[in-house]
């Protein structure tokens, strides 16, 4: 089995979750693997080694805990896009659309300078609203987005294709699921 063939064996799919119709790629399955995390985090590293990255870009939660280990992969700054009242400096907001509502993400209006080369990382990408929020936040400070990288993309709801369309923005994925 070829290391992506065993990340994908790692996914634990939950049927009918949250609603019914739905298969639930559950990536915790991925961070609870003493050998899997580890792979999942050096492979999202290795697709931006060469990309000249200065800082990576996660959100709050899952976001952290795969953009914080490829920072330190990437010898770089790692940012916190955080909800709302969770940073202590002057912030940067910005509302994003969600199936059931709407959030905000928030980035300290220090966190990046226009120098900077950014990576975005996250755990999956389905309809791309999260990761369009940081891209509107990282632009306020009008550094450069290398690209983004996601553990899991559900290619059918078109959030890899949307972030290319309508942002330029270089999406790579370590593992594609079929479904919502």
């Amino acid at each position: 089995m070829d290391e992506i063939e065993y990340l994908k064996s790692c996914v634990k799919s939950i049927k009918d979750f949250p609603k019914s119709g739905i298969v639930f790629r559950d990536i915790t399955s991925v961070c609870e693997n003493p050998e899997a995390f580890p792979l999942i985090c050096k492979k999202m590293a290795e697709l931006y080694a060469d990309a000249g990255i200065t800082k990576v870009v996660g959100s709050e939660a899952r976001g952290f805990v795969f953009g914080a280990p490829v920072a330190a992969l990437l010898g770089c700054g790692f940012v916190m896009a955080r909800k709302p009242g969770k940073l202590p400096r002057e912030v940067y907001s910005e509302s994003y659309e969600l199936e059931y509502g709407t959030n905000v993400l928030e980035m300290h209006q220090d966190a990046i300078s226009s120098d900077d080369r950014i990576l975005i990382v996250d755990d999956l990408i389905a309809t791309g609203g999260t990761v369009e929020a940081q891209i509107k936040l990282v632009n306020r400070f009008n550094a450069t987005i290398a690209g983004a990288v996601f553990a899991i993309s559900l290619p059918d709801l078109g959030g890899v294709e949307m972030l290319k369309n309508r942002y330029g923005v270089d999406s790579r994925c370590i593992m594609e699921f079929p479904g919502h």
